[in-house]
Formats: C-alpha cells, structure tokens, sequence
C-alpha cells in the first residue's frame, strides 16, 4: 500500500527514536498533521502554545535527556516563530531538528500569501544543513542526514518541505544515477589528541605550581576525570554557567560559577593562578580568565572549530573530554595540596557563608537572594533546574549548589529572555519521573511562561511525577537592564521601560487548574517552597521579591556599587537616602575581600 511524503516523515522520525516532537499547527504542515492522525501520534505531538516556546521546549528537551530535540511549525510566520528557540540552540551547541512547512511549489516564487525564502532565512541558524523536499526521492537521505548531522556536530539543523510535497505519494531512491540513497543510526565516538600533543600538554600541567581548572558543559561525561585530574594538580575547578551541573558543589575545590554571575573565590582563583586549564568551555569573557601573559594555558575540547579561542592556549587538544583526562592523567606528577589548594578551599568555604549573609540582608518585602538560597537546602537530589536570563540567573548561578545528579541550564550564549518555563516542559518529556523547578522573573514570565503554563496543564496528567515548579521573582523590574543601567551608564531607572504591571500569577495558575501561592513575607518563603515540593500537580510560587538587590559582579568594588546604589530611584529623596546610607554598609558584609575603613582607623576584610 502506498503512502505520502508526510507518513514517511514521521516513519522514519519513529525509526530515529523520536518519541516528541514540540510545535504548534498551521496549514503549511496540514499534511503532516493528517499524517499524525493516521499514526496515532507517534511519536507525539506536543502543541505548545507558540513556536517559539516550541523551539525552546526541544532544547530544554535536547539539552536533558542528551537526545536530538525536533521541533515543527507551519510555512512563513510560524518558520519566523521558531528562529528565536533555535538560534538558542546553535549557541549553546544542542542538537535539534527544525521540520518547517512552505507554500505550494506551484506558487513559489510569485509573492504568494506566507511565503517566505525559508533557505535564505534559515542559512545562518540552520548552517550545517538546511535542505528543502521536492521530490518524494529526497527522502530518506534528508531526514537522516539532518538527524545524523543535528548530533554529531551538537547543532541546528532545518528540514523544509512544501505543502504540496507533503501530499505526494511516497517513492524512495532507486538504484539509479543521481539518486542518493540512505541508512539509519550512527555509532558513537570519542576523539581523542595524538600522544604526542597529550604528552606536550602534562608538560606544562607539570610545570605548573598554581593551576586552575576551567569546566564548561564539554565536560559533563567526564565527571570521575575532572575529579581525578583536580586530585593529582591540586587545582580548584572553577564552571561556566553552561558547565553549573557538570561537577557537584559540595566538593571543597570547586569554588562555583565564573563570570559577571559567578563567584569571588573564581575570580580570585583566576587572578593568582600561574596555569590554566579548561575542559570543554567556550567561556566568552576573557577579563575573568588570567592575564594574557600571566599563565600557561591548555584548552581540550571536542569542536576544533571552538579550540584556541578566549585565551593564549600554549597547547589545543581537540578530543573528547573524558578520553582525553584518561590519557593525559598517567602523565602527570602529583603535587602537593599545600597553600594554593587550601587557600582555595578556604575562599570557597568562606564564599558560601558570605552568600548566607547575602540572604539574610533585610528587604522590602523579600530579598531575591533569600527565595533562591532557601532553595538550596530542599532540593531534590534528581530535580533539574532552569533559569532565565535576567537576575534570576544571578541567584540561580550564585544560591543553589549542584549535588547527585542534579541537572540545570539557561539560555547561556544567546542569553534569551523566556525560556525557563519552556525548558521545564521539554524537561519533563524528556525525564517525566524527575521534579523540575524554574526560577523566572516577573519580565521573562510575562513574555513567555505565563501562556506555557497552559502547556502544562494540558499535559501533566501524562507525567508520571507532576512536580514542575515555576518559581516567580515578582519585583515589577525588568531588573537586570536596571541595573546594567545604573552600573554601567550612571543612569537611574527609566520607568517607562523598566516598569512592569504586577500580575497575580498564583491566581492566573489556579484558574487554569494547577496550584499557585503568592508570598509576601519573608517567613513564609521556606514553607512556600515546602508546599510547592509536596504539591500533586505542577505549582506556581508567586515571590514579591525587592528590586534594590542588586545583582553584585564578583569583581566590583565597593565605590562601583556605591555609584549604582546611588542612581537608585533619584526622584525619591527618602527611597534615595535609605539606599545610600544602607546599602554600602550591607555590601561591606556581602563582598568577601572588600577592604574597608573600621571606626577604629584600621583596616578590615
């Protein structure tokens, strides 16, 4: 019996183990959608309620089960809808299958309605591959490829089939010229560096007496290694933020995340060290690694596209990370864990207290910081964990400490505001037995989580543990462009872009059959967080958290936060002064290292 191009499409996404797909329907795919009827949706269609959510919902799928994400939408706008999710995915190198429909062949080319040159539009998110069907032929070649592509090189990847195309009768490549056939799977691989760039690379390491240690993501298969190599050099680990669950924080030498939301002992631990290196990390910011001609440096990872960027790596072992440490371990001199191990531990420990007292700083309701470290101490051993971009991200990288087989992300290149709630959602299709807790502000829930929260409560019947948590940091602040305002331009907030309508989300969830509490006194925070864990069905924690808090860089000095603390609401003469008088003598205790003068004339950290 024959069949179409769209039965085939989803044969052979089910002969690839895809078991969701996340999109959103329209009439550029009615074909496919006709197609799903007649296989019983499988593998499953996951409506989302925009295609954005949907791109976001395959990468927060691609992203924890390790697995290809496949997203679909329909011709013209929903293709246009998609881009946002998946350029999220190419930055942050997750591999995931975009299924696009376009116009009829017939009326290409003519400024037909929802036409759109999707292969022009799609050439840069989709680089690696992007092919239009035009003829039933094409198949299965295409769709492998885009799979076996999407994987291997941890990419996006686009399939564009026209409406018409999707109708046509099904007819594989023939042996024949110019027909292309093809085959399923592909096997895994580990590559590794040749010996004699191993043995060049424990040179240096050897070499060394102060050496730090950089994870990103690259380095999450390769957990037992990390552990081993930082034994051997008696190096601390600093993470990226990609890289937060790559490595467990109740290890003593890891001293958390780097950058403008990371830590003060991974700062400091890159200012001091004499090598460098970094496994499976493409961290942007060079002002946070050590100065170019301070230390010598090794860079491993799998990509030689992203090898020997960031610093002046002396050695670039492009291999996998894991295959790579085994290789390179034999080779290297165990040293001594003597000062520079412990001074490490020592700022680590003291960095998890000053965040305690961080948490305790009053504020007006509830300080941020407070919400997210009364979380640390509750959470899930198997929770996976999303954040937004925005503060939030301050508090998620900075509070909560990675243990067991915790998983988390965000956006981390793009940097996107809205998909914490989405990632979520892909989260639980990907691990439906794991809890799952997002911690968005009030901007990024607004934006995207307030209408994906329909998403859930379409689906969470079907999770075999309904515990997803959306965790509201409710300040009526777009507070991160606030801040970067204040610290970077001197300039005070604008209310009319950073001003933002305090919505009842605990309500809008319960109306729409999910559960939700708003918490407007710091005592209630811990029992909230307890009734959201125990909750039977996914729960929303409206927090009415202070958008004074602000989110302290690890390098800043205290006259920088004094400017900003100083732009604060300048039309508020009383809001004004209480910042300026309070604020500096709260941040003296929040920044570990901060020299001051006491009232008794000496100096004091």
């Amino acid at each position: 019996m024959s069949i179409k191009v769209s039965d085939y499409v989803l044969q052979r996404l089910r002969e690839w183990d895809v078991e969701h797909v996340f999109a959103y329907p329209g009439d550029g795919i009615n074909g496919l959608l006709a197609a799903w009827g007649r296989a019983e949706n499988k593998p499953v269609f996951v409506q989302a309620r925009h295609e954005e959510m949907a791109a976001f919902e395959a990468v927060g799928y691609a992203k924890f089960s390790g697995r290809v994400g496949v997203c679909a939408a329909t011709s013209g706008p929903g293709a246009i809808h998609l881009l946002n999710g998946l350029y999220d995915a190419k930055l942050d190198h997750v591999p995931v299958v975009a299924i696009v429909g376009q116009t009829n062949r017939s009326a290409m080319g003519g400024s037909y309605q929802q036409e759109v040159d999707l292969l022009s539009l799609y050439k840069d998110v989709a680089g690696a591959y992007c092919e239009m069907v035009t003829v039933p032929e094409q198949l299965p070649n295409v769709i492998d490829r885009a799979m076996r592509i999407a994987r291997a090189q941890r990419t996006v990847t686009a399939v564009i089939i026209p409406a018409d195309v999707q109708e046509l009768d099904y007819s594989p490549p023939q042996h024949a010229f110019k027909m292309v056939p093809s085959s399923m799977g592909m096997s895994s691989y580990a590559p590794v560096p040749a010996d004699d760039d191993i043995a060049r690379a424990a040179e240096v390491l050897n070499a060394g007496e102060k050496v730090a240690i950089l994870i990103g993501q690259g380095a999450r298969s390769a957990r037992v290694e990390v552990e081993r190599i930082a034994d051997v050099l008696g190096a601390g680990v600093a993470k990226a933020l990609l890289g937060k669950d790559a490595l467990p924080d109740d290890l003593p030498y890891v001293t958390g995340s780097i950058g403008l939301l990371g830590t003060r002992p991974s700062y400091e631990m890159m200012q001091d060290c004499d090598t460098l290196l970094v496994i499976g990390s493409s961290f942007p910011y060079t002002q946070f690694m050590p100065e170019l001609d301070q230390a010598r440096a090794v860079q491993i990872d799998i990509d030689p596209q992203m090898i020997g960027l960031r610093y002046p790596f002396e050695v670039n072992l492009v291999g996998d990370s894991a295959e790579t440490l085994k290789r390179l371990l034999p080779l290297l001199t165990r040293k001594k864990h003597g000062k520079w191990r412990k001074k490490i531990e020592k700022d680590t420990a003291r960095w998890w207290q000053v965040m305690e007292r961080r948490a305790a700083v009053d504020a007006e309701p509830i300080n941020p910081e407070y919400v997210v470290h009364a979380l640390d101490a509750l959470l899930p051993d198997d929770v996976i964990l999303a954040a937004d971009s925005g503060s939030a991200a301050n508090w998620y990288a900075r509070h909560l400490r990675m243990r067991g087989s915790m998983r988390g992300s965000l956006s981390g290149t793009l940097a996107t505001m809205g998909p914490g709630v989405p990632y979520v959602i892909g989260a639980k299709f990907a691990h439906p037995e794991r809890p799952a807790i997002a911690i968005v502000g009030d901007g990024a829930m607004q934006m995207n989580g307030l209408a994906e929260l329909i998403t859930a409560a379409k689906y969470w019947q079907d999770w075999s543990n309904p515990q997803l948590i959306v965790a509201v940091l409710n300040n009526q602040d777009l507070n991160q462009v606030t801040w970067e305002m204040r610290a970077m331009s001197g300039a005070p907030q604008f209310l009319p872009s950073q001003s933002l309508p305090d919505i009842a989300y605990a309500d809008f969830a319960r109306s729409i059959g999910l559960d939700g509490v708003r918490v407007e006194k710091p005592d209630d925070v811990e029992g909230a967080w307890r009734q959201a864990l125990a909750a039977t069905r996914p729960f929303v924690l409206d927090f009415r958290t202070d958008p004074a808090v602000p989110p302290i860089p690890p390098h800043a000095s205290l006259d920088q936060i004094e400017a900003a603390a100083a732009s604060v609401l300048k039309g508020d003469s009383d809001r004004t002064g209480m910042i300026r008088q309070g604020l500096k003598a709260k941040v003296q205790e929040m920044l570990p290292g901060t020299r001051h003068r006491h009232p008794d004339g000496g100096d004091h950290e």
